[in-house]
């Protein structure tokens, strides 16, 4: 691999805070606030849960077997044999969002970290057939990025079709001639909202609408997401500083904690139509014909729901499912997340969680490319703390997770901060996983950073300095454009 560009990245990621801060200004004089979930309180009684399967929609009955199968499996059954925890949060689910199947079938192989998680695609892409499907919010022209576009150049000559689509601000660091070299290899590439203005393609200039979710889909039968862009920050994994630096306490030196998720089965297809979904709304150049909906078998056991959220939508969907998941807790609620700045709506459901006696806990950054969304984020420690929320910052690493899971049985990976601009500003996307066994491993995940974590003391964080209290309060002035 070539040498980087040396244009420090401290630098650039400025360079994008002070665009989406002054889009923030020009987009609205107002505030938006977030909405009250449609469905806060479902009747978990209203219909039997309606699951899909590869040849279409189960029946109640059978549906309703295979949940109580699930239960069994897990040793998690009510005495009376009717569905236990798992059921009931599956009647919250199939309750909050009616827009997307939950879908049977699925395998999962959960990824951490970027060279586990590059590796993954590479073999996906170097096995694809028919087209390769890739949206990113960073792609950067660096050693990860460049290896990322020659592999798809080699596609494009094989005949295998590729569809690009980047962010604008995202790629704000990224010269306009990396992207006409894969233009000028045949790929199709479209830039979601461009920051000129001359060059939108939809009847208003949206600047602060960015497309924050990274997918990957390989011939409509595998599917990528989580938080992993495409840049060197995350070549060397958590556990070391990038090459040829010394300083893990120093952002721009440090390897990346993030999480990703392969998905082999049938709701591929879910994210494949989310995929054409934003190529649609930017009014992207007809794609080559290929077969982008192969049937698809079963490949596992994983109950499965692609949710996707955009800035037009009324109700953000992985907000409100998010907060349905935390508010019908009864054991447990484990979040991981890079950019924490919650909405009142988010503080009120992890508050009141804890308080009626669910362990809820929050692993967060001690280190960040972002410091005034650190800051405000701590802002509200004191307040959790107070309510019997444990609060942890992972040590060693800049963490970049975005990752929940909930009771045992109910779990979410994908593209969203919870921040703001996630839920209002951004088209992010997650997955959601019904199930005991995947929950095993997110959870045996989130004891490993707990493991690498520091505990947030009440009466420490009390007496913590003038200096910081002043920068928690400057932070917080601004919390809704972060």
């Amino acid at each position: 691999m070539s040498e980087p560009p040396t244009q420090p990245r401290g630098f650039l990621r400025r360079c994008r805070s002070l665009v989406l801060a002054a889009s923030c200004l020009v987009s609205s004089l107002g505030c938006a606030s977030l909405p009250e979930p449609a469905h806060e309180q479902p009747d978990l009684d209203l219909q039997p849960v309606q699951l899909e399967s590869a040849r279409g929609t189960v029946s109640a009955p059978e549906s309703a077997a295979i949940i109580r199968r699930l239960e069994r499996q897990a040793g998690q059954a009510d005495a009376g044999g009717d569905g236990g925890i798992l059921q009931r949060h599956l009647a919250v689910e199939e309750a909050i969002n009616t827009q997307s199947p939950l879908v049977l079938g699925n395998q999962l192989r959960l990824l951490k970290d970027g060279p586990a998680t590059y590796d993954a695609m590479f073999a996906a892409m170097r096995a694809a057939k028919d087209h390769i499907h890739l949206q990113t919010y960073i792609f950067a022209d660096d050693a990860v990025g460049r290896q990322f576009a020659d592999l798809l150049l080699e596609k494009q000559a094989a005949g295998v079709q590729v569809n690009l689509i980047y962010d604008s601000v995202g790629c704000l660091d990224t010269p306009a001639s990396f992207f006409q070299r894969l233009r000028d290899g045949g790929v199709a590439v479209l830039e979601f909202n461009p920051i000129n203005p001359l060059m939108v393609r939809k009847d208003e200039w949206l600047l602060n609408n960015r497309d924050h979710r990274k997918l990957l889909v390989v011939d409509g039968r595998t599917a990528f997401l989580g938080g992993i862009n495409i840049n060197e920050s995350y070549s060397s994994g958590s556990s070391a500083v990038l090459p040829g630096k010394s300083d893990p306490h120093d952002p721009s030196e440090a390897g990346w904690r993030d999480t990703h998720l392969q998905i082999d089965g049938p709701v591929v297809a879910e994210f494949q139509k989310l995929f054409f979904d934003t190529w649609t709304r930017q009014k992207g150049p007809p794609v080559a014909r290929r077969n982008y909906f192969p049937p698809l078998k079963p490949q596992g056991d994983h109950i499965v729901r692609a949710i996707g959220s955009t800035a037009e939508d009324e109700d953000s969907l992985i907000y409100s499912t998010l907060l349905s998941a935390i508010d019908h807790a009864e054991q447990r609620v484990f979040l991981t997340n890079a950019y924490f700045v919650p909405d009142p709506r988010l503080m009120k459901s992890l508050t009141s969680a804890a308080r009626r006696g669910v362990d809820v806990r929050l692993i967060l950054p001690s280190e960040t490319d972002s410091w005034a969304v650190f800051h405000a984020g701590r802002s509200h420690y004191a307040a959790l703390l107070r309510a019997g929320v444990k609060v942890f910052e992972r040590r060693g690493t800049v963490l970049h997770s975005k990752t929940a899971t909930v009771d045992g049985v109910w779990s979410t990976i994908g593209s969203t901060n919870l921040d703001w601009r996630s839920f209002l500003h951004n088209d992010e996307l997650n997955a959601v996983v019904l199930g005991h066994g995947f929950s095993r491993e997110m959870e045996a995940m989130f004891e490993y950073d707990q493991t690498n974590s520091d505990a947030i003391d009440l009466r420490r964080w009390n007496r913590r300095s003038p200096l910081l209290r002043l920068k928690e309060w400057a932070a917080r002035l601004a919390e809704y454009w972060l």
